[in-house]
């Protein structure tokens, strides 16, 4: 009997865990939530489970919003998505000498239309990409992130830049050794030719 309520419990809990990736989902596609966290609090609360310890992974989220653009938002989302590419590929090719990396919802299919753009460039000079935008009198917004580099946590620069559209491209600058670390995965990060060839598609 007690095996049986174990069982119970976890079919309990999987079922919770779904009923909050489809709805923290449902809130990113409709409401334009692009941060996972705020959008599984939110589900927690609609759907009576505030505190609730079973939470999606982002991952499962991520599932379900792709399923939910491509059962709801089939007409429009793919013209967004397209859109958000070839100004992040437009990017990528003004940066080409910094080696640049598309992430993100905008690799994963996941963006929808308030989403921002994120790249990954390579640099050893912390300037350097700060001295390109400044020459190419491009405005920005200039911050620091906090990544994982090589199995150390470091402060890297990042960069906001705001296109005509409002659209907001994200890059953080990464030291020269991360390009050659080999963590990158073509699924999650996509150089130029990547890109090229998911518009060509």
């Amino acid at each position: 009997m007690p095996k049986e309520r174990a069982k119970e419990n976890l079919n309990r809990r999987d079922l919770m865990r779904e009923q909050l990736a489809h709805q923290a989902a449902k809130l990113m596609a409709e409401d334009g939530i692009t941060d996972h966290a705020h959008a599984k609090r939110k589900a927690a609360r609609q759907l009576g489970a505030a505190d609730t310890q079973h939470m999606p992974s982002n991952q499962e989220i991520d599932e379900a919003l792709h399923s939910y653009r491509v059962l709801y938002q089939y007409d429009s989302h793919p013209g967004i998505l397209q859109q958000l590419r070839e100004e992040a590929l437009t990017t990528m090719r003004l940066l080409v000498e910094f080696h640049p990396y598309l992430i993100g919802s905008v690799l994963s299919g996941t963006a929808g239309e308030l989403s921002d753009i994120n790249l990954m460039l390579f640099s050893d000079d912390a300037k350097a990409v700060l001295l390109f935008l400044l020459q190419h009198k491009i405005d920005f917004d200039d911050g620091e992130w906090k990544v994982r580099v090589n199995g150390h946590e470091e402060t890297v620069p990042s960069y906001t830049l705001t296109s005509e559209s409002g659209t907001q491209t994200h890059i953080i600058v990464l030291p020269e050794n991360a390009r050659h670390s080999g963590s990158r995965h073509p699924e999650t990060h996509a150089n130029i030719a990547a890109v090229e060839v998911l518009l060509a598609n």
